[in-house]
């Protein structure tokens, strides 16, 4: 039975790695260069998408939303987190943790599904080139993107509400950098059995079968790459594929490891650096996997920005 308090909707206090304060200040100036990088890359990125006419088309297109949520996904936790590690305050609003956790969920549930989309893009791009461009047309890259958002929307509205909903009577201070279900779930003073259930069937459908499908598409790409002749051509397909799925492991491995961890003291102090993973190094690292490695991004930002400077200068 659910219990209310007088004090629910008082401030939270994230205490990150207050125990550790030299740490903390070493993350701060780490975490503020992955964010700037995770700026700068990313918007390069979006800018290539959308000015240079060769990338319009569906890898691009999905490139571009992954790049719009990993912006929009950093930037709903780390300007907190910043604050947090360099000083002595930690709180954080009712408010604030509430839209903290409602953004988080949505972004992180629509990544989840968007790299599935992504996979399977590249499956008939290497599986089916020539029905590519009849399959992967830009009504169904539309519905796809939407369906990949709307999921991330639709789990956030499902399962945040229950989470704000618990009491948090004892003490309201959360052991964790973000305001995420499982550090929530942990402070409450109220039997959360229904909620980690609801968060396990939730990492199953959104983290455990997408990975499933995920590495189910790179070996039939795998196996198309095999029938390829030209050595060279081997190599550069399996390389692109290998850091796609180094990527793609590190981003599930990371938050499944925090999702279906055990309620336990060690497996959570464990999680916050795989929260801090997730939230800070992987946005860094897609889009320099996923597009800056390749020559024909390479050639559009020298372009971009040969146009950029003629313009300041005409």
């Amino acid at each position: 039975m659910i219990t209310t308090c007088n004090d629910s909707h008082s401030d939270f206090i994230l205490l990150g790695f207050s125990d550790k304060p030299l740490l903390e200040k070493i993350l701060f100036w780490i975490v503020l260069i992955f964010y700037c990088l995770t700026i700068a890359g990313n918007t390069l990125i979006i800018l290539v998408s959308w000015k240079d006419p060769k990338f319009h088309i569906p890898m691009y297109f999905f490139l571009s939303n992954l790049s719009i949520l990993d912006l929009c996904f950093t930037s709903s936790c780390v300007p907190q987190m910043l604050v947090n590690f360099w000083g002595l305050e930690k709180t954080i609003s009712y408010i604030g943790c509430a839209i903290q956790l409602y953004v988080f969920l949505w972004l992180g549930a629509t990544e989840c599904v968007l790299l599935v989309v992504m996979a399977v893009d590249r499956y008939v791009a290497v599986c089916h080139p020539l029905q590519y461009t009849t399959i992967m047309q830009p009504k169904l890259c539309l519905q796809l993107a939407i369906l990949a958002w709307g999921t991330g929307l639709i789990q956030s509205l499902i399962q945040s509400p229950t989470t704000l909903q618990l009491p948090f009577c004892s003490h309201r201070r959360v052991n964790d950098i973000v305001c995420e279900v499982p550090a929530l779930i942990q402070v409450s003073s109220a039997d959360t059995t229904y909620n980690e259930l609801q968060m396990s069937i939730a990492s199953i459908i959104l983290l455990v079968v997408p990975l499933i499908i995920i590495l189910s598409s790179y070996g039939a790409i795998s196996k198309a790459v095999l029938k390829i002749k030209s050595i060279s051509g081997q190599k550069k397909a399996f390389g692109t594929c290998t850091s796609h799925l180094l990527v793609v492991s590190l981003f599930y491995g990371t938050v499944t490891a925090v999702y279906l961890q055990p309620k336990n003291h060690y497996a959570h102090e464990r999680g916050k650096f795989f929260t801090l993973f997730y939230t800070v190094v992987t946005p860094t690292l897609n889009p320099l996997i996923y597009t800056l490695r390749n020559k024909e991004v390479k050639g559009a930002l020298i372009r971009l920005g040969k146009k950029t400077w003629n313009f300041q200068n005409n």
